[in-house]
């Protein structure tokens, strides 16, 4: 069977990981023998060059080096230009996949084919479309897009005692910060919610940083030219920042030389002075939490029992401090860099090793198997005994040299929600517009839900669906706090009257790709959309780019 391997495409660092065959998830290094490869790519007169490598040259060549290109992803109006060419995000992406899984190859002797991809949990259709599109771009066969704080509870969940607990994850990452609350079972992992803001990371500390270097550069020199419009210096200046916010993890002061315009600088940073102006988006997350956990109210959920960190940025240490003081529970550093990828990796052993069992019951029973969640739908959906699904997973375990418990472990259900609300523009009794939510956020995904809406008028031809996107709970809103993410029109016939029902399907799978039906109930005319947003890399542009991509070596 194919191995399926684990990518955390991060915004800071990127990593993969695989399942060993005693279930155990492992970190590939590069081939530099680091476990994180920096999220930054260099166009180097022809050559593509991820990495260290990359991000030292930012130095030196600040207009030919992509950072950060995460926050960028599924937005259409990012384009990259280098040497009369455009690139999107997707393919700058995809160079970055590419690095980690060629270095991967590299440490193991074998292809690699398919994988699995964490995006944050607040990602919406657009970044989630753009993520996978990135890892089809560099060639590989993605068998699904997860969030990263449920591939961290699954890691977290495999290494934890069995006992059913509620935990957060706090998973701030260099560009992304997402809060969700999980319960983990021994045979389950539920998301209950999630919430966050993919604005918000490591990468704005490290800006906070870098606006008290330009001050106090201003303040000695006298220079009051904004410093930063010299692309050298605004490098310079974001890699001090980085490498400074790092020490004052370990110690309570650390220099920092500016240099600009012939002048230089010393500045002596301390831990004190770093926490005094980031308090403010310290401050973000705990509002965040806090509105996370009001939703979780909502759904019965007034406790939890651990909170964990997750992502790089959660080593700074007022963050373990001011969770503790708030909440008054000792927040756990889970494995901070590597939980997502292992988590990932994990999923994606289950995802094969459930593909095994269903070819092998069904070639022991004759039996017709569909993909399922867990054990317990498997034998509820056909009549499938446990000695069958246990002679199964022998045979599975015998075939792959899984341990036979890697491959009963694999049957863990894992239950996601969508951190947005889909809804449609309609018209209210006042002939008011308004967004009405067919599936709101924190709802358990996959889901399939129908609505009837009316025509207006009489004799209407056509009706116009406008597919929105948002992140409130409410069933209704105005239209101005939602984006319109996908349009259909749907023809009707002649000679209607007027409130003619309209059915509207809105179907949303774990990938978080949208499918949308309507039907007029007259003479059942209908319209199928799966939803292919414009903002994302589509048609010729992403064939190009596969193109591009297909005989590239990434350096």
């Amino acid at each position: 069977m194919k191995k399926v391997f684990g990518i955390d495409l991060g915004t800071t660092y990127s990593s993969i990981a695989y399942v060993d065959e005693y279930g155990k998830p492992v970190i590939l290094p590069n081939v530099e023998n680091q476990h994180l490869t920096p999220s930054v790519v260099f166009f180097d007169e022809g050559n593509i060059v991820v990495g260290d490598v990359a991000k030292e040259s930012s130095k030196i060549y600040p207009d030919e080096v992509v950072s950060f290109v995460k926050r960028s992803m599924g937005e259409p109006n990012f384009l990259f230009e280098y040497d009369s060419k455009m690139y999107r995000a997707e393919e700058i992406s995809s160079y970055i996949i590419r690095k980690v899984v060629q270095d991967a190859e590299q440490n193991l002797g074998e292809k690699i084919t398919d994988v699995v991809i964490t995006c944050p949990a607040y990602f919406g259709i657009n970044e989630r479309e753009a993520t996978k599109k990135a890892g089809e771009i560099a060639g590989y066969n993605v068998r699904q897009i997860i969030n990263e704080p449920t591939a961290a509870a699954i890691a977290y969940g495999t290494v934890e005692s069995s006992e059913r607990k509620t935990v957060l994850v706090y998973d701030l990452g260099g560009g992304t910060f997402d809060i969700t609350m999980i319960e983990i079972k021994p045979d389950a992992i539920e998301v209950i919610c999630t919430g966050g803001d993919h604005n918000l990371g490591g990468k704005d500390w490290d800006d906070r940083i870098v606006s008290y270097l330009v001050e106090k550069f201003k303040n000695k020199t006298g220079i009051e030219e904004d410093i930063l419009d010299d692309p050298d210096t605004c490098q310079e200046l974001q890699l001090s920042a980085e490498k400074a916010k790092k020490v004052l993890s370990q110690r309570e002061k650390t220099p920092i030389a500016i240099t600009h315009g012939g002048e230089r600088v010393k500045v002596e940073l301390e831990r004190k002075k770093f926490e005094e102006i980031t308090t403010d988006l310290l401050e973000r997350t705990i509002a965040f939490i806090h509105d996370m956990l009001e939703e979780a109210r909502k759904k019965g959920y007034d406790k939890f029992d651990e909170i964990i960190l997750v992502g790089g940025a959660t080593r700074m240490p007022l963050i373990m401090k001011r969770i503790k003081e708030e909440f008054s529970m000792e927040p756990k550093s889970f494995d901070p860099d590597e939980s997502i990828a292992k988590g990932a990796a994990i999923y994606g052993c289950k995802l094969v090793l459930n593909d095994g069992l269903i070819k092998k019951i069904s070639e022991n029973t004759g039996k017709k198997i569909k993909p399922f969640d867990d054990l317990i739908e498997l034998t509820d959906a056909v009549d499938v005994t446990p000695a069958q699904i246990q002679e199964a997973a022998r045979q599975v375990a015998g075939e792959t040299g899984y341990t036979l418990a890697a491959v009963e472990r694999s049957a863990v259900k894992v239950k996601n929600v969508t951190s947005k609300s889909f809804g449609v523009i309609v018209r209210n009794r006042q002939n008011e517009e308004l967004v009405f939510n067919l599936i709101t956020r924190n709802t358990s995904v996959p889901v399939n839900t129908k609505k009837a809406f009316f025509t207006g008028i009489a004799d209407q031809e056509t009706v116009l669906i406008r597919i929105m996107e948002n992140e409130t709970s409410e069933k209704t809103l105005p239209p101005q706090y939602a984006i319109e993410i996908g349009t259909a029109v749907l023809d009707l016939p002649d000679g209607l009257p007027a409130d003619l029902p309209v059915e509207i399907t809105f179907n949303l799978d774990m990938d978080g790709c949208l499918q949308i039906n309507a039907v007029e109930t007259y003479k059942s005319r209908c319209v199928d959309v799966t939803l292919n947003t414009c903002a994302v890399i589509n048609g010729e542009e992403l064939e190009e780019a596969k193109a591009r991509c297909n005989n590239l070596f990434v350096h």
